[in-house]
């Protein structure tokens, strides 16, 4: 688990929370996909103010880093969770379980979940319905055997299905599955839309459970070991951030899914099939009690535009309205709502 850090902790009672702790920096986790924004942030937030210490933030999956923000409150407990994909309604739950009874949302810009190739690759072009005949444990309610991507559909090439992906603790893969895996299904499998509603269970494991044997490579939480693994194996193919698909353009390639390459501008129009929103969740109770942590927040809004700093390391800016919402959130320290949550 890689760790930003420029200063040693100390000590400084964490006031206003019910378990105590000393801590002055603010401590972020979570995805490794907002990891590079949040990174970029604090850089500027260090260099803006002589006083401000460094926020320490490591990356070890959005589902992890909701496991260690909603354990408690307190200098203990992370102030933020970096996330590539939305809460979950059992998450929430579990966060006012453990007395992190005031969370705020903030929609920090966008991205696509890129299905990239090494340029000297054989130029795939899927389907949502191809990726989710060769990726699923259970296709068509039965496990899966294709070795090839001709097996799946007679016009691809038959090469070995090889692609290298996130953990199940990855929001990223979560993203991943609910985006393509399960509209892949649901074109293939017509009663699956059904089964949704009537049999949870059922429907995970025929449309979101992913193969675990050799076509399915889980390939930890570091995004920049795939790009290496592509660079070296030409006919692989990596899920990742478009964010890394920018930084190795010399490198690598998007594969077009359903016709749309993974662009920036397919993302922000939200034509690609892939493209999904980036969060930050912040403790509103630690607001007080962690200095610099409002501050923080400011500084990300600063930083979000299309013109800015983060769009440069690879975000998709949000459009300038749900920019305006989320600083409203930042300004007036609006807590979740968990209504719509799923």
């Amino acid at each position: 688990m890689r760790s930003f850090t420029l200063i040693a902790l100390s000590a400084l009672a964490l006031a206003g929370c019910d378990r105590q702790a000393t801590r002055d920096q603010i401590k972020v986790v979570g995805s490794s996909t907002v990891y590079p924004f949040t990174t970029a942030v604090a850089e500027a937030f260090v260099n803006k103010s002589t006083q401000a210490k460094a926020p320490v933030i490591e990356q070890g999956g959005t589902g992890a880093g909701m496991k260690l923000f909603c354990g408690g409150i307190g200098g203990a407990h992370p102030d933020i969770v970096n996330a590539s994909r939305r809460i979950k309604k059992s998450e929430f739950e579990l966060c006012q379980k453990n007395g992190v009874t005031e969370i705020m949302e903030i929609l920090i810009g966008n991205d696509g979940i890129a299905l990239a190739e090494s340029n000297a690759g054989p130029k795939l072009a899927l389907s949502r319905k191809d990726i989710y005949l060769a990726l699923a444990a259970n296709p068509m309610g039965k496990p899966n055997t294709a070795k090839t991507w001709k097996d799946v559909n007679a016009s691809l090439p038959a090469i070995p299905i090889k692609v290298l992906g996130p953990p199940s603790t990855s929001g990223t893969r979560d993203a991943f599955a609910e985006l393509i895996l399960e509209k892949g299904c649901e074109e293939a499998n017509p009663e699956a839309k059904a089964l949704k509603d009537s049999d949870k269970n059922k429907f995970e494991n025929l449309c979101l459970l992913i193969r675990s044997d050799a076509a399915y490579v889980d390939s930890g939480e570091n995004d920049n070991l795939i790009v290496q693994k592509l660079s070296t194996d030409p006919n692989a193919l990596g899920i990742f951030g478009y964010s890394y698909l920018e930084e190795n353009a010399q490198r690598l390639h998007g594969v077009p899914i359903d016709g749309v390459t993974p662009t920036y501008e397919t993302i922000a129009g939200n034509t690609y099939p892939g493209a999904r929103a980036l969060y930050i969740y912040v403790k509103k109770q630690h607001l007080k009690a962690v200095p610099g942590l409002k501050e923080f927040l400011g500084q990300y809004a600063q930083m979000w535009a299309p013109d800015g700093p983060l769009v440069k390391r690879g975000l998709i800016a949000s459009p300038q309205a749900a920019r305006d919402a989320a600083s409203k959130v930042i300004d007036l320290g609006t807590t979740l709502d968990p209504a719509s949550l799923k």
